[in-house]
């Protein structure tokens, strides 16, 4: 198998970390996908990676036969309606490795194309978004880890992915552990995006508070029992995958960036999915439960909900 086209399904912040690294290679063709006013954009203004501007073709979900590679690097709330884009972009040999947060877009994507195309895949890339376009750290970013979820590890398409990443600036790292490491940045995430962005504060926060790291620990302990309860073994990539990228203590993930920027939030992929399976499985998720409904609270604070002017029918208080 070689990889000669390229697709990816979303061009923000870590659809960025892999155009600006495929960008580098001229014997491929790399696009991204989109329609309406954001194709039209793309094509005029590009893509700004680290006050650099590239430009991939811009393709409709209809004219991208034959993509190899397909790269889902949307936001979860975005998925849903892109299923039918992904669909159409989806031939017999294409391979799809979602890039997205949460343990779940997989599934959700195999649904409409089949999970014969799916590659189980995480990307771990501390990027922002500035004035000037998404920037991020190329040494410090750990970058895609990816796998086969059975025997044989080593198939073509992971040394087609190999080949592909090879010599382009971006970090990568094949993986037996596919399923575990996906936990172990669902963990990550729960654990250090969340609360920060209840309390709007950098990331420093869990070091420096004894009350933040333990709302963090309260969410870590949810989280593990359920993939206990899953049988996904954590412990297997402690030594791997134990830590995200290197960031300064004012870092703000991208759940206090969606909140800073008035968007809403992936807290359903979050709290709320470890709720869900937390239901199902019949463990307790008391922090989560308390988090999901904080981040929502924000979320409608910057919808207006909260603007009071004063005037409303008086409420008493309970």
């Amino acid at each position: 198998m070689k990889i000669k086209k390229v697709a990816v399904l979303g061009a923000g912040a870590v659809g960025s970390y892999v155009i600006w690294g495929l960008s580098s290679r001229n014997d491929i063709e790399l696009g991204a996908i989109a329609e309406g006013e954001r194709a039209e954009r793309l094509k005029q203004n590009g893509c700004t990676i680290n006050g650099k501007i590239y430009h991939p073709e811009v393709w409709n979900p209809g004219e991208t036969d034959a993509v190899d590679l397909l790269i889902v690097a949307l936001k979860y709330g975005s998925l849903s309606a892109a299923l039918e884009g992904i669909q159409k972009a989806t031939t017999e040999n294409t391979v799809i490795m979602s890039l997205m947060n949460g343990v779940d877009s997989e599934e959700i994507i195999a649904e409409k194309v089949g999970v014969e195309h799916l590659l189980p895949a995480v990307i771990k890339v501390a990027s922002h978004k500035e004035e000037d376009g998404y920037h991020f750290d190329p040494e410090t970013t750990i970058g895609i880890i990816f796998g086969e979820l059975t025997a044989p590890y080593d198939s073509d398409r992971i040394r087609a992915i190999e080949e592909l990443f090879k010599d382009t600036g971006i970090h990568f790292r094949a993986t037996e552990y596919a399923r575990e490491e996906m936990w172990s940045k669902f963990r990550l995430n729960v654990c250090n995006n969340l609360p920060q962005a209840i309390l709007g504060a950098g990331v420093g926060c869990y070091r420096d508070s004894v009350h933040m790291k333990a709302i963090s620990d309260g969410l870590k302990g949810e989280l593990e029992a359920i993939a206990q309860a899953k049988g996904i073994d954590l412990s297997k990539t402690e030594a791997s995958s134990g830590r995200g990228s290197a960031v300064p203590p004012s870092a703000r993930y991208s759940t206090l960036q969606d909140l800073d920027a008035g968007r809403h939030t992936e807290i359903d992929m979050f709290s709320g999915a470890l709720i869900r399976m937390g239901k199902e499985l019949g463990i307790p998720t008391p922090y989560n439960e308390y988090t999901y409904h904080m981040i929502k609270a924000l979320e409608e604070k910057n919808d207006g909900r909260f603007n009071y002017t004063g005037d409303e029918e008086p409420t008493w208080s309970k």
